[in-house]
């Protein structure tokens, strides 16, 4: 997996934690002989205007809802994993003659503008991830950059930093489904699988084969849509029109087709997306789609999406391969938050060993 940020040392153990628009996510997973095993999850509301577009802009404020989910959960852990999101963080793919990584990384430091949007490479942290071989050209690599900028980043872990706590993994949220995926589902050769997180005002989008990714797209386009449609058209505050999309548009004379109509923008940037990927990658045939997020709770949501992308669609189950103890994580709940902790599962399974 790519992380943006360098890894330093401490218990190879982290929790992980999702800090969206709309909710904060706390997740940690110990390892065991038996396998990964879920020991603590958490969520908390996010007060509107904490993040913006993946950007903390009220940075004493989310310290103190981090404060608040790590007690609300007593969970005790110090060392963090976390990602970026939005339009904070750059991901492009390039390709390049065959070279090392040192080699690689030596270029990109010395010709930056050529391959990320920014000015002076003093200014960004940013790694790579080598996929291998290009398709049309032996001679040449594909290679997946990611960059961010290093003000960004450190307001992000100085605002986690503040509650006694340590970030020690800065992760991408498009790479973190791809660590949930690699954990829960199997795959064979060469298939090709879209993994979509629907968030309150992000949606990623992460096209993996053969359990490595090979195409990545974020959007500032999610569930906060279908509230505002919901808002307009009731003429009510906010907060009342997400509580009628959380109850699958149950009151307010809101029905579920009205809410899969409001999706329909996010459906569209979706499927622009795949088949941009279908137009450029050759045998681009996507075998399944697996769907999380927020926006993953609305009804009928997997059918319109199967109709709108012509393939096979499901949720996302994070928790599929790892041990949950029915007596603290019923099956009831495990269901109702998958599609809202895939990503922080993701985050919670790095370790601060990883390459």
């Amino acid at each position: 997996m790519i992380s943006i940020k360098e890894l330093v040392l401490g218990s190879k153990g982290v929790v992980g934690l999702d800090i969206g628009s709309s909710l904060v996510k706390l997740v940690e997973i110990e390892d065991s002989s038996q396998g990964s095993v879920l020991k603590t999850y958490a969520e908390l509301p996010v007060q509107q205007g904490v993040i913006d577009n993946g950007v903390a802009k009220d940075s004493p404020a989310l310290t103190e809802h981090i404060k608040t989910i790590f007690k609300n959960s007593k969970c005790g852990a110090k060392n963090i994993a976390t990602a970026l999101s939005g339009h904070s963080v750059i991901i492009k793919k390039a390709n390049f003659a065959h070279m090392n990584d040192a080699e690689l990384r030596e270029l990109l430091t010395d010709e930056a503008e050529n391959y990320m949007p920014f000015d002076d490479v003093r200014e960004i942290n940013f790694d790579f991830h080598i996929i291998g071989e290009n398709e049309l050209n032996p001679n040449q690599m594909d290679v997946i950059i990611v960059a961010a900028k290093k003000d960004v980043i450190e307001d992000w872990v100085a605002a986690i930093n503040r509650t006694g706590r340590k970030v020690v993994v800065v992760d991408v949220d498009s790479f973190a489904l791809e660590t949930a995926y690699e954990q829960n589902y199997d795959f064979v050769g060469e298939d090709i699988v879209a993994l979509l997180n629907i968030g309150a005002s992000i949606t990623n989008i992460n096209i993996v084969k053969g359990g490595q990714s090979v195409f990545t797209r974020n959007f500032l386009l999610g569930g906060n849509a279908v509230t505002e449609a919901i808002q307009q058209k009731l003429n009510i505050s906010f907060e009342e029109a997400e509580e009628i999309k959380c109850k699958g548009g149950n009151g307010g004379g809101i029905s579920k087709l009205d809410l899969i109509t409001y999706a329909e923008p996010i459906f569209s940037e979706i499927e622009r997306s795949i088949d941009f990927f279908s137009s450029t990658f050759m045998d681009p045939y996507i075998k399944h789609v697996l769907v999380s997020g927020g926006c993953a709770r609305l009804p009928g949501i997997v059918e319109a999406l199967a109709n709108r992308l012509n393939a096979e669609v499901e949720l996302f189950n994070p928790f599929k391969n790892i041990i949950c103890d029915k007596k603290h994580f019923s099956e009831q709940y495990l269901a109702s938050i998958a599609p809202i902790a895939t990503l922080c599962v993701g985050l919670a399974l790095r370790r601060v060993d990883d390459k």
